[in-house]
């Protein structure tokens, strides 16, 4: 499958950013705010007790859009070919993060999210936008899919449940949704020309879109748009990927005319061997402070969400506070109000005892309903005949942590069929898996290697076995150990275990590969699929995500 034109684009773009992305540079001005606010304070209003450590999160989450409602923060992730897709984070201090939902319950734009006759590997859920229409008290997610047409999706809780409110013929490339003072929706959209859209009063149709600005060549590639409207004026919040960040500001209202400003390029991040902070957004707190949420790209991790404080010029110029000419590793924590409870952790133990998945969950493309449950554990049963894991539907994935951290597995086997195929993976476009082959009425605990995908995710290695064991019983453990560190040796290990105790090391270190190009960091997996016949079954009675 050939590439489409933004495909090549954002590869030739990447590829001439990472030349220059880790080069130090000084800060300059920036610009935004928290959709629709007041005028710009003059700085952070003070600074709570201790520091925050950057990053806020160190999990996979990219093309960030943040919002606060009253005294609640949320922010939205891409999440390309997972489902549900968007997930919506919350938070009371901007610092601790936990999942509420997703935007996008399911991914219904074709056969291909569905493994089904094709792949919709490095597609599906781009930068897209959050937002919060006060009038209707309601949440708005909008988004492109596929280059062809704009979803909007609405709820009245950010963890749902989430319903499609309307399709746009309209394609809004890296959108921003603006819910502006007088109730009207704007989108601001568009690579290098950016243009701004109204939306009708229900949200449901374009009124009006024009060009609004084109990118000097001496800029270069500008997109990711996130769109403010603060204290009477409108700014347009851009990035130059992977190493730049622009605005846009006007006083004449919401179709311009916008001057450019440069807000941080070849700015040193907080992530050691990690890339330049960019494509976020702008939220102020309740005592007027601002901050900008980014992403770092930290592969072999993914893209990880770094904080800082913002301040403002006289004339209404955003200005990212620094530490030392750098973004910093820390700052003085946000001036919040005590929150109301502790967020859920993103780390822990999962036994599968409730009526659905929690939120930490995001399956490899659409699960088959009808092969999947949980409740006292989850049941995978074999979906797909194949022996390419990359072709192999209901597959379930969990974001690693950093810097460091291992998945462990508890597995119930018995019920396995001859040809099956059953385990945990460190699941990319190069991967690797330790689980059980079920083969002549026995099984072997195996650790496996060399499962690639090719630049068009196409598959062109479904792995070959590196280690095994014989197991007894019908209960195993199994470990994936991975560090994401960007610049680091990036070992992924596996090991096994008989009795949830003594871990047996099994094969190779594997090494974590960190191009860009797949976007989507490395995930924990478990799969179940058939290589002879559907029929089998597995349970995972216990999922433990832990730190060292």
């Amino acid at each position: 499958m050939e590439m489409s034109w933004p495909h090549q684009q954002l590869s030739r773009r990447r590829a001439l950013a990472a030349a220059t992305g880790l080069a130090a540079g000084a800060a300059l001005p920036l610009a935004g705010a928290s959709r629709a606010a007041a005028a710009p304070a003059p700085g952070p209003a003070g600074a709570a007790a201790g520091e925050f450590t950057n990053p806020v999160i160190w999990q996979d989450f990219a093309d960030i859009d943040v919002i606060r409602v009253g005294d609640t923060y949320y922010a939205s992730a891409s999440t390309m070919h997972y489902s549900p897709g968007a997930p919506v984070l919350r938070s009371y201090d901007l610092v601790h993060w936990e999942i509420a939902g997703h935007s996008v319950p399911v991914l219904d734009f074709g056969a291909k999210y569905d493994l089904n006759g094709g792949r919709g590997y490095v597609r599906g859920i781009w930068a897209s936008s959050l937002a919060y229409r006060p009038a209707n008290r309601t949440f708005y997610w909008l988004g492109q899919i596929d280059f062809a047409r704009t979803y909007v999706y609405t709820a009245t809780a950010a963890e749902g449940p989430w319903s499609r409110l309307t399709t746009i013929g309209t394609p809004y490339y890296d959108a921003g949704l603006l819910v502006d003072s007088d109730d009207t929706l704007y989108v601001a959209y568009g690579n290098t020309t950016i243009s701004v859209a109204q939306l009708s009063p229900d949200g449901r149709t374009q009124v009006r879109t024009q060009q609004v600005f084109t990118a000097p060549a001496s800029v270069g590639t500008l997109e990711g748009s996130r769109f403010y409207k603060i204290g009477g004026r409108y700014y347009i919040f851009l990035t130059r990927p992977a190493n730049g960040q622009y605005v846009l500001k006007s006083s004449g209202g919401p179709f311009g005319p916008y001057t450019l400003r440069q807000v941080l390029l070849d700015l040193r991040g907080p992530v050691p061997g990690g890339g330049v902070p960019h494509q976020g957004g702008l939220v102020q707190t309740q005592g007027g402070a601002w901050y900008y949420l980014a992403f770092v790209d930290a592969y072999p991790g993914g893209r990880v969400p770094v904080l800082a404080p913002v301040t403002w010029t006289a004339d209404g110029w955003p200005v990212v506070q620094l530490v030392n000419g750098a973004w910093g590793t820390s700052y003085p924590s946000p001036a919040v109000p005590a929150p109301p409870r502790q967020v859920t952790p993103m780390t822990g133990v999962d036994t599968f005892d409730g009526t659905s998945l929690i939120p930490r969950w995001e399956w490899n493309h659409n699960p088959d309903p009808a092969k999947w449950s949980v409740g006292n554990g989850l049941t995978l049963r074999t979906a797909t005949v194949t022996d390419d894991l990359y072709g192999a539907r209901n597959t379930l994935t969990h974001r690693i942590q950093g810097p460091t951290s291992t998945a462990t597995v508890q597995l119930d086997h018995s019920a396995m069929r001859d040809g099956d195929r059953a385990g945990l993976a460190l699941l990319r476009d190069s991967s690797a898996w330790i689980g059980l082959k079920r083969e002549g009425g026995s099984t072997r605990v195996v650790m496996v290697g060399g499962l690639t995908m090719d630049g068009n995710w196409n598959t062109t290695g479904t792995g070959r076995e590196l280690a095994s064991a014989a197991v007894a019983g019908g209960r195993v453990w199994l470990r994936a150990s991975a560090d994401i560190r960007p610049g680091a040796a990036r070992p992924g290990t596996f090991s096994y275990s008989t009795d949830g105790t003594t871990f047996t090391r099994l094969g190779p270190d594997f090494s974590l590969g960190n191009d860009w190009r797949f976007f989507m960091g490395y995930r924990f997996a478990l799969f179940n699929h058939a290589t002879q016949a559907l029929g089998g079954s597995v349970r995972v009675t216990r999922f433990e995500l832990s730190t060292p």
